[in-house]
């Protein structure tokens, strides 16, 4: 069965935080992820999100911002300190909200320090998140982004990701998977999830090469979705996609009530 979590960042950037939250119950789902609020009020999401009955799969730490490019300070010699001012914080605000795992963008490659140095500084920076996590009993998940959209970014591919995170050796720590990201950087999208399921905390959808919707690009989801049961992955599928045209067009595809898991031939193509 499938488990989706719509996100209501990149879905519905135009409306206010609690706005998001509302859409997301009225368009029938019982699950969000989302990326940092930013000046948002967190106790106020909080109530929203409790009041609402929903249930958060997923939120990523504070990163700087995404849409003027930036992509996490991990790496950063002078702005990991933002990080790590912001793990507290994240964690504090996961356990209010019931959320389980906290996405973690390491950074873009810093032209004037040799990469190892910073990817040295990654690990320490992960690993030290990962400690203070697992003692809220937290995982921590890392995607790997495609350079395309995203140049410069540190993890670009499965096989680079998951050594990286193999070498940071922390028990909560699993990789988060992008099939839009993916797609443009390697392809044999079910053939890298059937392979490394176990290692893997979380699934993200969007179509290529738009960043879509599912249905509107290159992938066939039909046979995406089935894969992704027969797996056996049993976590969230987070819809972290640009709707083309409407969103509530967008998620047509979709049964009405998203709450429940859903059976992949049950989705509307």
């Amino acid at each position: 069965m499938l488990n989706f979590a719509l996100n209501v960042s990149l879905t519905m950037r135009e409306l206010s935080w609690s706005e998001r939250f509302d859409t997301a119950a009225r368009l029938g789902f019982g699950a969000v992820e989302f990326w940092w609020p930013e000046d948002a009020d967190l106790q106020a999401i909080s109530r929203q999100v409790r009041d609402l009955g929903l249930q958060v799969a997923l939120i990523n730490f504070a990163a700087g911002s995404l849409a003027q490019g930036e992509r996490g300070w991990l790496n950063h010699p002078t702005r990991q300190q933002e990080f790590r001012a912001n793990v507290p914080v994240a964690l504090a605000f996961a356990q209010q909200v019931g959320c389980q795992r906290l996405n973690a963008l390491v950074g873009k490659l810093l032209p004037d320090e040799d990469r190892a140095a910073q990817m040295a500084r990654v690990r320490e920076n992960l690993a030290w998140a990962c400690e203070q996590a697992a003692a809220a009993g937290i995982e921590v998940v890392v995607e790997s982004l495609n350079a395309w959209d995203n140049a410069g970014y540190l993890l670009t591919t499965t096989a680079e990701t998951l050594a990286f995170l193999a070498s940071v050796g922390a028990p909560n720590l699993r990789y988060q998977y992008d099939c839009y990201h993916m797609q443009l950087m390697e392809g044999n999208i079910t053939r890298t999830i059937r392979t490394h399921v176990a290692q893997i905390g979380h699934i993200q959808v969007a179509d290529a090469p738009g960043r879509h919707q599912p249905g509107t690009g290159e992938l066939h989801f039909p046979y995406i979705f089935r894969e992704i049961v027969a797996s056996g992955y049993r976590g969230f599928i987070g819809l972290e996609f640009i709707p083309d045209g409407d969103l509530a067009a967008s998620l047509a595809w979709l049964p009405p009530d998203r709450r429940q898991p859903i059976a992949p031939e049950a989705l509307r193509w």
